[in-house]
């Protein structure tokens, strides 16, 4: 079955499943690095917002038989069940800078895979990344719920790129924080988190104390927390703390690695596992650069190499 007619056939299923009082839509939603997803949306007629369904890896699990229409249309009833929103927002907050100003992110994405997208919405260069802006929508009813803001809104607003900017600095670092951890750390709370039988920490943590130390460096929801680079003194304290200069890994959107570094031949090998990484590991919308980064604790800045 070709994918309009499967989104279609979907939608027309989720649309009886629903009823009368809902609206279901699909629309392809542009993601970073310029990947286009085909979302669906179910409307309750007192509702202005709802989650976004993505069909795309329910049609490669159909064309490869591992789920049939009837699976899918489940799983997108239940996705929508589990995260629906049973209220409307007052969009119109949106109108007044005023009301705004406390909840402008920032995050960071590619500029050379996002150069569409970029000519439409306000942004700061860094290194080979963008700093782009988000505007948090009742962070407490919707977790991550964010508008991103466009040329349109600064117009509105009748501000600058500087002062949404500054907005951003102040904002990010408090709503979103940031959180340090050892990369055997983290990997011993995947490992425990999936162990379907008994899970001794204290054993996995015991099998990688000879490793080379890494450590992951994100936000509190560990979300687009790439952008904690850009958290002002965050990575220079860190440094200055193990008393070396940092590489820094960018894993995806979400997350960066940091490595202290020992000798600068090794970059290279780095960026070698950056690219295979990327290539194999990371899904295409949440790559964020194949650059090794530098923060040099003598020059106290980040540097790309």
């Amino acid at each position: 079955m070709e994918f309009t007619s499967f989104t279609t056939l979907i939608r027309d299923e989720v649309e009886k499943r629903a009823g009368e009082s809902y609206k279901v839509r699909i629309n392809d939603v542009r993601k970073n690095n310029g990947v286009i997803l085909r979302g669906l949306t179910v409307m309750q007629d007192d509702s202005n917002i709802s989650p976004t369904i993505y069909l795309n890896n329910y049609y490669e699990a159909y064309e490869n038989g591992e789920a049939t229409l009837v699976n899918v249309v489940n799983d997108v009833m239940d996705t929508y069940h589990r995260n629906k929103v049973n209220q409307s927002v007052d969009m119109r907050y949106l109108m007044n800078y005023a009301c705004v100003r406390e909840h402008v992110i920032y995050k960071l994405v590619n500029t050379e895979k996002n150069m569409e997208l970029l000519k439409d919405i306000p942004h700061v260069e860094f290194l080979d990344l963008s700093i782009v802006f988000q505007c948090l929508v009742a962070k407490e009813c919707f977790g991550t719920a964010s508008i991103l803001i466009h040329n349109a809104h600064m117009k509105l607003w009748d501000i600058s790129i500087m002062e949404l900017f500054r907005a951003a600095k102040e904002n990010t670092q408090r709503i979103q924080g940031y959180e340090i951890k050892g990369i055997n750390d983290v990997i011993c709370e995947i490992m425990e988190e999936d162990a379907v039988e008994e899970f001794d920490y204290d054993d996995c943590m015991a099998e990688f104390a000879d490793s080379v130390p890494m450590y992951v460096l994100s936000n509190k929801s560990r979300v687009e927390g790439a952008a904690c680079m850009l958290y002002p003194d965050l990575i220079k304290d860190f440094a200055k703390a193990l008393g070396s200069s940092l590489y820094i890994i960018p894993s995806s959107i979400h997350e960066l690695l940091l490595l202290p570094v020992k000798n600068t031949n090794e970059s290279e090998d780095i960026k070698s596992m950056i690219r295979e990484i990327n290539d194999t590991q990371v899904k295409m919308e949440e790559i964020l650069s194949y650059s090794l980064y530098l923060f040099d604790k003598e020059k106290e800045k980040i540097v790309r190499l």
